[in-house]
């Protein structure tokens, strides 16, 4: 049921949740995150990396224990990799379920899990030059609360 997929090219969110939210008409609550490049800060660019064997195996594996947890009646992962710009779509998780709080907590969920235990390596590039991004204090927090 879930689609999952990796992308090494521009995502376009628009048409992501149009087709999914077309896949679910009949759902009562459909629930969208989308994560983006921030602006400001002086972040000029965003680099994810990922190791390849891993990567769509575990996003696939997450998708599996989400619908494991709740009624969905659809899911959707889209994860870039590569470099990206300020503004550019990084992540979009969408759950479609007959209630809305199921969507709701099984997007959360996904996202939680994708920010503090997934197989992407972050680095930002700014005026000093590259640095790598390790998940901060408040992802691994937002993470135990699912145990």
């Amino acid at each position: 049921m879930a689609d999952v997929r990796l992308a090494e090219m521009a995502l376009d969110p628009v048409a992501e949740i149009a087709a999914f939210n077309a896949r679910h008409a009949t759902s009562g609550g459909i629930v969208t995150f989308l994560g983006q490049v921030r602006e400001g800060g002086g972040v000029e660019a965003l680099e994810l990396k990922h190791y390849g064997p891993m990567t769509l195996p575990g996003m696939t594996e997450l998708a599996r224990v989400t619908e494991s947890r709740w009624p969905l009646e659809g899911l959707l992962i889209v994860h870039r990799s590569g470099v990206m710009h300020p503004g550019d779509p990084i992540v979009l998780v969408a759950a479609a379920a007959r209630h809305r709080r199921d969507a709701f907590a099984a997007a959360d969920f996904a996202m939680d899990h994708l920010k503090s235990e997934s197989w992407f390596w972050k680095r930002e590039k700014t005026a000093d030059g590259w640095r790598w991004i390790e998940p901060r204090a408040q992802d691994h927090d937002d993470l135990a609360r699912w145990r």
